[in-house]
């Protein structure tokens, strides 16, 4: 895809989005912004030895991996496939967000641990300038971590947060050995958000996205669109004995995950420009709780205004 075309076709649904915010006024930053974000939030919705980024067309190839999201996701996975699943056929609570996510399975020795309530995935600014970060166009797709990784690489990476936590431990590189009975294990890890502005896949699934530049959080010249950066904040039920607790990937700091694009492009551009663009902290809705006179994007059936 060109990139003249994509970067207009994106500020084309922009455009057209800004007419469905419910709120009189406009996604400008207030003169205090402490956030520039909206929360996904996915529930598991199967899990299989598929990955239609990595492994296309090939059934089982794969380690197992979780899927949240669109329930169609398989190894024969197209962006085509993905909206052909229509509206609602989801996991997220968005019925217009027909994106696949998926990480690879937790397993405790061959028990598979699934998260037991919906998951959140954080669409944010990774870049200082939030009011320059544009959505994903339709088909975009990368992964995020390695399934190669050691530990010191998995410490290191620009997008490692605070590695794995269960109860009081923290800052862990691998799964906890013993986590506090009752706690749940969790991860959070960033994926890169400056995009070359062309290619929606690179042969290695990483190469046509790439990190903020750390000193001036700004994208670099080879990279220089700003999307949405995404956080995947995920918890398994699982606590107590963790010696045998690891990934289907193997150890713990071989997590690592995949973004298939398919939301509908004016839900995806009304929630980028007001919550992102808008500098808000908004919940799935596209609502900020600490700023409710800024309004709202989405109705209560998490749709936008007018549709059913």
């Amino acid at each position: 895809m060109p990139s003249k075309f994509a970067l207009l076709a994106t500020a084309s649904a922009i455009t057209l989005a800004a007419a469905f915010i419910t709120t009189a006024s406009t996604a400008t930053a207030d003169n205090l912004v402490t956030h520039h974000e909206f929360q996904v939030n996915c529930s598991p919705s199967h899990h299989q030895p598929d990955d239609p980024i990595v492994f296309p067309g090939l059934p089982g190839a794969s380690h197992d991996h979780t899927f949240l999201g669109n329930k169609t996701t398989n190894a024969n996975t197209t962006t085509q496939s993905l909206q052909a699943a229509g509206v609602g056929a989801t996991t997220c609570l968005a019925p217009d967000d027909l994106s696949a996510y998926w990480f690879p399975t937790v397993l405790n020795g061959s028990q598979v641990i699934l998260p037991n309530f919906a998951q959140v995935v954080y669409y944010k600014s990774g870049v200082l300038d939030y009011t320059s970060v544009r959505p994903f166009p339709p088909g975009f797709r990368f992964v995020a971590g390695s399934p190669s990784a050691t530990i010191g690489e998995f410490q290191n990476a620009p997008g490692a947060v605070e590695g794995w936590e269960c109860g009081d431990s923290f800052h862990n590189w691998d799964v906890p050995v013993t986590c506090t009975p009752g706690s749940q294990l969790n991860i959070r890890y960033q994926a890169p958000s400056c995009w070359d502005g062309v290619h929606l896949d690179s042969a290695d699934h990483k190469s046509h996205v790439t990190y903020p530049n750390k000193a001036t959080l700004t994208c670099p010249a080879d990279h220089p669109v700003a999307v949405p950066m995404l956080e995947f904040k995920i918890a398994f039920p699982v606590s107590g004995d963790m010696s045998q607790v690891h990934l289907a990937s193997g150890r713990g700091f071989t997590w690592h995950y995949d973004f298939f694009n398919a939301w509908d492009p004016e839900t995806l551009a009304a929630l980028v420009s007001h919550c992102i663009n808008g500098g808000l902290q908004c919940d799935p809705r596209g609502f900020d709780l600490y700023k409710p006179d800024r309004g709202q994007v989405l109705g209560p059936n998490y749709r936008l205004p007018g549709r059913p």
